[in-house]
């Protein structure tokens, strides 16, 4: 990194400011063509979400999205009450729909939403939109 920092610093000084931004936007370019080749397009996430509303949450995402939950059985820290919390993959695509669909069922719902590296499962390449 130090090495790049370097190299676009020369660039500018040597060349001009306007084409050593042209060398970071072709490396940054390239950086993500790369990433695409060895990792792939599927860009999939992972959301856990805390809701008093796991129930209707659950059933919401399965029949608005075409998605299965897993519901895990959890212990707040601070206040010792347990709740259940729903796991569920997403495409990238899905993500805003899954918030909206949260957000009117629960809006004080908590998510966390996560890259995923890999998903395998044969239902999960047929989503519903």
């Amino acid at each position: 990194m130090f090495f790049n920092l370097f190299i676009f610093g020369w660039a500018g000084f040597v060349l001009g400011p306007e084409k050593a931004m042209y060398s970071i936007i072709t490396y940054y370019i390239a950086s993500k063509a790369i990433d695409i080749v060895i990792q792939g397009l599927d860009e999939t996430k992972a959301v856990f979400i805390i809701s008093d509303e796991y129930e209707e949450l659950g059933e919401a995402i399965r029949l608005r999205l075409g998605r299965s939950i897993t519901k895990l059985h959890g212990r707040g820290g601070y206040t010792d009450n347990e709740k259940d919390v729903i796991y569920v993959v997403v495409t990238r695509l899905e993500i805003s729909k899954l918030k909206q669909i949260t957000t009117d069922i629960d809006p004080s719902a908590f998510l966390t939403i996560m890259n995923t590296q890999e998903t395998h499962g044969a239902t999960f390449k047929s989503p519903i939109h």
